[in-house]
């Protein structure tokens, strides 16, 4: 395993990127009365130096989509055919290769328009690829933005990524990128026998990793199918640090539009093993939550189709709950929101569905918010594993 690992330089004590979805300029922070100048952060992508050279008269596959872009916006495909890389094959995991697709929704397979390549989905029936598609592709590229949260499925994807290049002796590239929600660690381990596509490794709801480093720990700790082990090459972010704030260069999928929704994502997106609505079919998504079922308040909302979600929950319906996006940054997992929900719910055995066991990767916690268990316990029910996962993964921490 090769690792290009880069000590970060920080001019400032305090690093600000506030734009949404925008960090493609220097920031200025005020300190002591003067304006210091922050180093902008170079993604994988843009840290081209490290893997052209890499990628010199080999034919590439890639798994990439709306979020494989440099700094300057220029998607990382066609910057690579500009430099005259031999890509033959784009791969591209839920919600498509220019991430247009629902939640959820089929993704088929088909060809770019704009370069003209084919396009393999890797969600839906087909989520690792063949050895056939993987025929005559000398290096794979993996360039997905990831957001920290276990069950946001483009780790899943990379998995099974992984996993085919190991058994079909094709070397993996990741392009590196920071995680928005670096600082935080928490929430409890998924438990082996509730293992899914929302949820494949025993690691908690917020991980802290960059997807860089959560692929070197697939390979070091065996997770990868009859503990084979992938070929691979993190290519670093430059000038990063997990502690920083950090603004998307695009949204990640349709339904986090903004930064504030992928802060919240990890604590509302629970709601999705519920009868809660957390915005789909919205403005605000994964910003607000609520329902018909839970008791009125001076906040609601009625969700109607939209760009993320074609037939969204409660369609046509007023949803009674709460306003969140002027809420503070987070750092770590809330639950009050959701224990609020359900025991202001006005059927609470309606409340939670079989999706919830999966999203948890753990029985453990419906039980608890039944049995009126306060957030506080229930907190102190994930520290052991927690600790344990922590010590885990500082060897394989590149920032």
């Amino acid at each position: 395993m090769i690792k290009f690992i880069t000590k970060s330089v920080f001019i400032a004590s305090s690093l600000f990127y506030t734009a949404s979805y925008s960090n493609s300029t220097s920031t200025l922070v005020k300190n002591n009365s003067q304006e210091i100048t922050n180093p902008v952060i170079k993604t994988g992508a843009d840290n081209y130096e490290k893997y052209l050279p890499l990628l010199k008269n080999k034919k590439v596959g890639i798994v990439t989509n709306q979020t494989g872009i440099l700094t300057d916006k220029t998607h990382v495909v066609d910057f690579l055919l500009e430099k005259k890389i031999a890509v033959q094959t784009i791969f591209a995991p839920e919600h498509g290769f220019r991430g247009t697709a629902d939640a959820g929704e089929h993704v088929v397979d088909g060809k770019d328009q704009k370069t003209g390549l084919p396009i393999i989905s890797l969600y839906g029936d087909n989520k690792k690829p063949k050895p056939a598609q993987l025929a005559g592709i000398d290096v794979m590229i993996f360039d997905l933005q990831d957001v920290g949260a276990r069950f946001y499925t483009y780790i899943s994807s990379l998995h099974y990524v992984m996993e085919a290049c190991a058994e079909n002796g094709v070397p993996l590239i990741i392009f590196d990128r920071p995680n928005p929600n670096g600082r935080i660690v928490d929430g409890p381990l998924l438990e082996k026998e509730y293992t899914s596509f929302v949820g494949m490794h025993p690691i908690p709801l917020l991980h802290g990793m960059t997807i860089g480093e959560y692929a070197q720990m697939i390979n070091g700790q065996k997770w990868l199918k009859n503990a084979v082990q992938c070929k691979l090459t993190v290519i670093p972010c430059v000038d990063y640090k997990r502690t920083m704030d950090y603004s998307l260069l695009a949204k990640p999928s349709p339904n986090l539009p903004n930064d504030q929704s992928i802060n919240l994502y990890a604590s509302l997106c629970l709601f999705e093993g519920t009868n809660v609505s957390m915005g789909r079919g919205t403005e605000k998504q994964f910003q607000i939550y609520g329902s018909p079922y839970l008791a009125k308040t001076n906040f609601s909302f009625t969700p109607k189709p939209n760009f993320g979600a074609k037939d969204p929950l409660y369609n046509g319906k007023e949803c009674f709950g709460e306003d969140l996006t002027a809420y503070p940054k987070l750092n770590q997992l809330e639950l009050k929101w959701l224990i609020k929900a359900y025991q202001n719910t006005s059927d609470k055995t309606k409340f939670f569905n079989p999706f919830f066991t999966k999203l948890a990767g753990t029985k453990k916690l419906q039980e608890q918010i039944e049995s009126g268990i306060s957030e506080d316990k229930i907190r102190q029910s994930w520290q052991k594993d927690l600790e344990a996962f922590k010590k885990m993964r500082t060897k394989y921490l590149l920032y």
